[in-house]
C-alpha cells in the first residue's frame, strides 16, 4: 500500500524574522500508545522555536506509514480530525524553517519513502558530493532535491536491496557529509542517528514503556516523559517493542554548535548536562566582567530585548548591580498571520514585534542587551526606537562574540558579505547600528559560561573553524575578516 498523504496549505507572512534561524526539530515517540499523534503533536508544539515554516507527522500502524504535512504553525496545521486520521503505536514528527528551497510544502519533512519509512533530519549537509554520486549510480532522480530528501533517497536504496532499516542506515551513513541529528520511522521500529560532531542535539526519553526522541529536553516536560540520556555522537539507536539497541557508526569528536546555548535552544533545556538558562546566565555576567567601562557610566538600567537575551540580560544585571527593567514588550502572536502585510508594515515589522515602554526609558541611561548581531539592520532599528521612546543613551550589549563566518550546519545564515561583524570593526558596527557604545562578549567568555572545555564546541561562526569539511562550500568564506 502507498502512503497515505493528507496535505494542507496555509497562507502565511513575509518571515517577520530573526536574522538567525534554526532549520529543524524532530520529535518521535515509540510504544503502545494508540495516541502517538497526538503525543508528537505536543512534541512539535514545544519545539515550535526551531522551526516555524511547516510541520509534519508521520504514523505507523505496523503496515502503512501515514503522513499530514503543511505550511505554518503547529496550531495551524493539525485538527482533532486530522490527528484521528493518523493512526498508530508510533510516530515521528518535524518542524522546519525554510530556506534555500523555498517554503514549498514539498520540501516538508517527514520524508516517506515507498512506504518503507519516514525520514526526519535536523542539520545540514554543506557536500552532497557522495550522495549524488551514490543515487545516480542507482538511477535516481537527485535534481531539485534537498539534503535530506537525498538522504532518505539513499536509505530507502539500500532498503530495497534487502536490507533491514538499521542495517540501510548504517550502509548510507558514510555518505553524509555534514551535521545530521535524525529520527526515522519503519513499520516497526524507530532509529535515531547522529553525526559524529554532534553538530545539533538529539534526546532520548521515556513516558511509561514509550521511548521517545526529541531535539531538545523541554519537550519531554510537556508530554510528561523524563530525560534519559543524549544520543551520543556517531551513535545510531534502533527502538522496537521489546528493547532498545545502541551501535556506534563513526567515531566520536563532539563539537556541539555553541550557538545552541547561545539562542536557539528554548532556555528550560538541558544540554551536556547543562541548563541553557543558566549558561545564558552567566553569558551576561561574564560580559559584565569583560565590560567594566559600561558598569562606570552611569547606567541606569539594563534591559533585555526579548525574549532569548532575557537570562543574559538577568545575569548581567545581577553581576554588575545595575537594576534590571523590562524595557522592551514583545507582541508574542507577531511571527505568522493569515493576513497578507503591506509593504509599510513590512518596512515596520521591529515596531510589530516590539515595543518600547516609554514611562521606563524616557530620560535614562539604557545598556540593551541582545544575544547576537547579525546583519545589523535589526539592532538599528531597535537603537532607534529606543532614542526615539526618550533614552538619553543606548549603549549596545551582545552575549555572544563578533559573527563573521556563516554557518553550514543547518543555521539559515545570510552570505557571508551580509555578516556585518564580517566587513566592519567592532567601532564601525556601533556607528552603523547608531549606539552611544558597543560591547560584545568575547569567544573566551562564551565558552567559559558553558563551564565546558573548548573542544566541546563548534565555533564556526565566530572564527572560521568549520569542524565538518565544508568541502566544495570552502571558495565561499573569505578569512580576511576585521579582529576588533
Amino acid at each position: 500500500m502507498g502512503c497515505r498523504y493528507l496535505k494542507t496549505q496555509l497562507i502565511i507572512s513575509e518571515k517577520m524574522d530573526r536574522d538567525l534561524n534554526e532549520k529543524c526539530a524532530v520529535f518521535g515517540i515509540f510504544g503502545d500508545s494508540a495516541s502517538s499523534a497526538r503525543e508528537t503533536y505536543f512534541g512539535l508544539f514545544a519545539l515550535q522555536h526551531r522551526g516555524q515554516e511547516h510541520s509534519g507527522i508521520a504514523t505507523t500502524d505496523g503496515k502503512e506509514i501515514h503522513l499530514h504535512k503543511g505550511s505554518g504553525l503547529v496550531s495551524q496545521i493539525y485538527t482533532e480530525d486530522i490527528l484521528k486520521k493518523l493512526p498508530g503505536f508510533a510516530a515521528i514528527g518535524h518542524n522546519r524553517y525554510s530556506t534555500s528551497h523555498g517554503n514549498h510544502v514539498e520540501y516538508a519533512q517527514p520524508f516517506v519513502y515507498e512506504n518503507l519509512f519516514a525520514f526526519g533530519h535536523n542539520g545540514n549537509l554543506p557536500s552532497i558530493k557522495k550522495l549524488v554520486e551514490f543515487l545516480e549510480s542507482q538511477n535516481e532522480t537527485t535534481k531539485h532535491r534537498s539534503d535530506s530528501q537525498l538522504m532518505s533517497q539513499a536509505i530507502g536504496v539500500y532498503m530495497k536491496e534487502g536490507n533491514s532499516l538499521p542495517d540501510a542506515i548504517e550502509k548510507a551513513y558514510p555518505l553524509f557529509t555534514g551535521a545530521f541529528s535524525c529520527v526515522v520511522l519503519g513499520h516497526n521500529s524507530m532509529v535515531a542517528f547522529r553525526d559524529p560532531r554532534g553538530i545539533r542535539p538529539l534526546v532520548l526519553g521515556k513516558k511509561g514503556t514509550e521511548i521517545i526522541v526529541s531535539s531538545e529536553t523541554c519537550a519531554f516536560e510537556t508530554i510528561g516523559a523524563e530525560f534519559i540520556r543524549e544520543v551520543e555522537p556517531g551513535e545510531m539507536v534502533v527502538i522496537t517493542k521489546n528493547k532498545i539497541e545502541s551501535k556506534k557508526l563513526a567515531n566520536e569528536n563532539p563539537k556541539l554548535d555553541i550557538f545552541e546555548f547561545i539562542y536557539f535552544a528554548r532556555y528550560d533545556s538541558v544540554m551536556l548536562n547543562k541548563a541553557v538558562y543558566e549558561v545564558r546566565k552567566n553569558l551576561g555576567r561574564i560580559l559584565a566582567r569583560e565590560n567594566k567601562k559600561i558598569n562606570k557610566l552611569n547606567v541606569d538600567m539594563i534591559i533585555p530585548v526579548p525574549e532569548t537575551a532575557i537570562s543574559a540580560a538577568i545575569g548581567y544585571a545581577e553581576e554588575s548591580g545595575i537594576p534590571f527593567e523590562m524595557g522592551i514588550s514583545k507582541n508574542r502572536y507577531i511571527n505568522r498571520t493569515f493576513i497578507e502585510p503591506t509593504q509599510e508594515v513590512r518596512e515596520e515589522k521591529v515596531k510589530l514585534k516590539l515595543t518600547p515602554l516609554k514611562e521606563v526609558i524616557k530620560g535614562k541611561r539604557i545598556a540593551v542587551m541582545d544575544d547576537s548581531i547579525v546583519r545589523g539592520t535589526t539592532s538599528r532599528q531597535i537603537v532607534k526606537m529606543l532614542f526615539e521612546a526618550g533614552a538619553k543613551e543606548v549603549h549596545f550589549l551582545v552575549s555572544s562574540a563578533p559573527i563573521r563566518f556563516p554557518d553550514f550546519y543547518g543555521i539559515d545564515t545570510p552570505n557571508q558579505k551580509e555578516l556585518i561583524a564580517s566587513t566592519k570593526t567592532v567601532k564601525e558596527i556601533c556607528e552603523f547600528i547608531g549606539a552611544t557604545s558597543l560591547s560584545y562578549l568575547s569567544i573566551d567568555g562564551m565558552i567559559e559560561a558553558t563551564g565546558l572545555p573548548r573542544e566541546s564546541f563548534s565555533l564556526s561562526s565566530f572564527d572560521g573553524a568549520y569542524p565538518i569539511n565544508i568541502e566544495e562550500r570552502e571558495k565561499e568564506i573569505n578569512y580576511d575578516v576585521p579582529t576588533k
